[in-house]
């Protein structure tokens, strides 16, 4: 395995296609930025601070202990913040077989969070398989396969619902699964506007009656339902992270008017948008971007319960997470 390819302090690094290599490690920190083109899986872990990620199925913001995986075409662009630090993997169709020979090994494409422990794993893993400089060895496989299994393992619960999918078979119901969270990522990256259901249920290939159902098995609440909510709470980060004034964030969260945003954001969250910004506490140590976010996800859930550097550059050897 190549040696990580690590783009630092304003430097930008371009990933093209490579051959004969399980993974790839990928990193950025400190406003450096990854553009990705290689025609495999990538999965994206921030260690540290935030990151901004443009890709096909949208925008969207990570912050530390986030995680985000893009199909084969999404082209991701990763630029870390101020005081960032982002991890990547660019995984080949090669390692999957490999894997599944011996196991019912997937990655699959999503969003989510990994508990501080996996992360250190996932940390010390990614800093061995990044060290290994040649990848045919068997010592370089050995730990690009741990650094895979424990990407696995942070998608783990993300996969018990593969069985609430519809098929005969399990590659069926596996493939049922892959459009539904392709979608689901469409829709987290573009909660600046209304998303009509017959626009997820192009891009997944199935009828608007079948993917509503589907995704409504899996997810526990309608696409409707779920793309208000994920605009409500993209406007209660712009709330606490921007000076931005109410009017202004209800335009940019795909509302129509102020009084429709008003009456939505008071129902979600028990509170007014004043109220709500105004009762933001920061505590000592945390930024804005990482604050807001936590506060928005708590009150929800208690109203629910109620200079360029290019890949052929020279290799850098990583950053050493503990």
């Amino acid at each position: 395995m190549d040696k990580a390819k690590w783009a630092d302090r304003g430097q930008l690094l371009r990933i093209g296609s490579a051959q004969g290599q399980w993974a790839r490690c990928i990193g950025a920190s400190r406003l450096g930025s990854v553009e990705f083109h290689g025609p495999e899986l990538s999965v994206w872990i921030q260690m540290r601070g935030g990151a901004w990620v443009e890709a096909k199925e949208g925008r969207f913001y990570l912050r530390a202990g986030d995680w985000i995986a893009f199909a084969r075409d999404a082209a991701p662009l990763v630029q870390a913040d101020a005081h960032g630090l982002c991890v990547g993997v660019g995984v080949s169709d090669e390692a999957m077989k490999a894997l599944a020979r011996f196991g019912s090994f997937e990655l699959h494409v999503g969003i989510g969070q990994v508990s501080p422990q996996q992360a250190r794993a996932i940390a010390r893993a990614w800093y061995r398989a990044a060290r290994r400089a040649d990848a045919s060895s068997g010592a370089g496989q050995a730990h690009a396969r741990s650094l895979l299994l424990a990407l696995e393992d942070m998608q783990a619960a993300d996969r018990e619902r593969i069985a609430q999918c519809p098929g005969a078979s399990l590659a069926r119901r596996r493939q049922v699964f892959e459009r539904m969270q392709r979608a689901r990522l469409f829709m987290e990256g573009n909660c600046d506007r209304v998303i009509r259901v017959s626009e997820l249920a192009e891009r997944t290939q199935f009828s608007m009656w079948y993917f509503s159902k589907v995704f409504h098995r899996l997810y526990g609440e309608s696409p409707q339902v779920a793309c208000a909510n994920l605009r409500l709470r993209h406007a209660a980060n712009l709330l606490a992270m921007t000076p931005m004034t109410i009017g202004e964030i209800a335009i940019a969260s795909g509302f129509d008017n102020n009084c429709s945003f008003a009456r939505s954001f008071r129902a979600h969250f028990g509170m007014t948008a004043t109220d709500y910004r105004s009762s933001i506490a920061k505590p000592a140590g945390l930024t804005e971007q990482i604050c807001a976010p936590m506060r928005a996800n708590h009150i929800a859930a208690g109203r629910d319960s109620l200079s360029y550097a290019r890949e052929t550059g020279p290799a850098h050897p990583g950053h050493k997470v503990s």
